[in-house]
């Protein structure tokens, strides 16, 4: 029987946070969530270059004899990549990441963790937590000094005991598990699983919705809970090929990696990596042997040779030059299939590109104007507007469009229905975790309920 999964992902930064330290990436045969953390200036480079150095190992397929070694050793070499670059920018010292991984091997998953981001099992209509956060709190309950719900309110409860570092004692958690067509996997940061319950992320994950609107809503309640911290999510059906099921063949990165991409070592594991890595010492090592001389000294190269060795040093520089700009062009066709909707002179506007920009570069335009003042949005909006809201595509952003205008709509309306003696002092700031009903990129703004003093920048 012939497996594969469907699979998607999504991340957003949150209500309580100003940037985005998880990454995530969801492949046909790897799912990976990378918590990042160290401050403003460790965790979203930590989560990043250990998804970017796991998401080798998505080229290929793996035999179930080697595929917990290879998922292994690759976080051993997401690993020593962070202590690399703690060595070469110490101002980067003290950051770190979790990972909770999937690895595909035919019939069975390979499942690695280190850190409170979780892995769980929908399997029929019930939901099992397959991974023991390695938090203080985790330890508390396993000495039984605590319950399971006091933990949820101890003040300590966001302390990690294990995370990727770069030392070299931190070390994964690795099981395998046999597939079934029917089961679903969630992958999480603790942005969704501290906040929404276990009982009604099994209910979420059990309604039935594909892959992506499952992992919208879950963040959506993620969101509407107050949405603390960044929330990352992956929702993986198992389906049989046999029976007809078309599964996902596209990767999606999503959070901190999807604008860090950063490059990838050799030390991965897998068996394409480690025959590059063979090639290329053989070749190194057999240079060697053509210069060294019976005698112990070099021999003299004749014209043939140094012809050769003129054209190798030209043609290097030259080969590298046309990689970077077939990479750059590569970069930039993705960079135009990103959306989200933004300010542009104090309306709304789609752009198309990127919703962040690379230092003096900008990596966005915009792509459709609208007559929608943000100062007409309820509060809540008017801030994530300004903020930015990413769409996962232009129809999603032209909806959120429309829904914002009804959202514009009503609080003018509020505003206009509100008596000569309202309060003039109402607090503007009113709490944009209450406002919304949801606050993923999809989803819609509340228009029924909306009074003046939701509607702060109005007037």
């Amino acid at each position: 029987m012939a497996i594969a999964l469907n699979f998607a992902a999504r991340s957003d930064v949150g209500l309580g946070r100003t940037t985005n330290q998880d990454s995530g990436y969801a492949g046909p045969h790897l799912l990976v969530v990378a918590d990042g953390m160290g401050g403003h200036a460790g965790g979203d480079v930590a989560s990043s270059l250990a998804v970017g150095e796991m998401s080798v190992l998505d080229g290929e397929s793996h035999g179930s004899d080697d595929a917990a070694q290879h998922l292994h050793d690759a976080i051993e070499a997401a690993n020593e990549q962070l202590r690399r670059r703690v060595e070469t920018e110490p101002d980067l010292t003290g950051m770190g990441t979790t990972v909770t991984a999937i690895l595909r091997a035919g019939s069975r998953l390979v499942l690695a963790h280190i850190g409170d981001s979780r892995g769980y099992l929908l399997r029929d209509g019930r939901l099992t937590q397959l991974t023991k956060d390695h938090s203080y709190v985790q330890s508390l309950i396993d000495e039984g000094r605590i319950s399971p719900e006091e933990a949820e309110r101890h003040p300590q409860r966001s302390v990690i005991m294990r995370v990727l570092t770069g030392r070299g004692d931190d070390e994964a958690d690795v099981s395998v598990r046999e597939a079934r067509p029917g089961d679903r996997y969630l992958l999480c940061s603790d942005g969704l699983s501290g906040v929404v319950s276990h009982d009604t992320l099994a209910e979420t994950l059990a309604a039935g919705a594909d892959p992506d609107t499952t992992c919208q809503r879950l963040v959506e309640l993620a969101l509407r809970g107050g949405g603390p911290d960044n929330i990352t999510c992956l929702v993986a059906d198992v389906v049989e090929l046999d029976a007809g099921h078309a599964p996902s063949t596209t990767p999606q990165v999503v959070g901190a990696a999807a604008f860090h991409r950063p490059r990838r070592s050799s030390a991965a594991g897998t068996p394409a990596a480690r025959a590059a890595a063979l090639r290329a010492a053989q070749d190194e090592s057999g240079d060697d042997a053509e210069d060294d001389h019976e005698g112990g000294g070099r021999p003299a190269l004749t014209a043939r040779e140094r012809r050769r060795r003129r054209v190798r040093w030209i043609a290097g520089p030259l080969l590298l030059v046309v990689l970077l700009a077939a990479g750059g062009f590569g970069v930039w066709r993705w960079s135009q299939q990103q959306y989200f909707v933004g300010e542009d002179d104090g309306t709304v506007a789609i752009y198309q590109g990127l919703s962040q920009d690379i230092g003096p570069l900008r990596t966005s335009h915009v792509l459709e104007s609208t007559s929608i003042a943000v100062a007409d949005l309820s509060t809540t909006w008017a801030n994530r507007v300004r903020a930015r809201v990413t769409s996962s595509s232009l129809a999603d952003a032209r909806e959120l469009v429309g829904n914002l205008e009804e959202n514009a709509a009503a609080c003018r309306a509020a505003v206009a229905a509100s008596t000569p003696t309202a309060a003039p002092t109402a607090d503007p700031t009113t709490n944009p975790t209450t406002s919304p009903t949801t606050s993923s990129p999809t989803s819609s703004p509340t228009t029924g309920s909306v009074t003046p003093q939701d509607c702060g920048g109005v007037g």
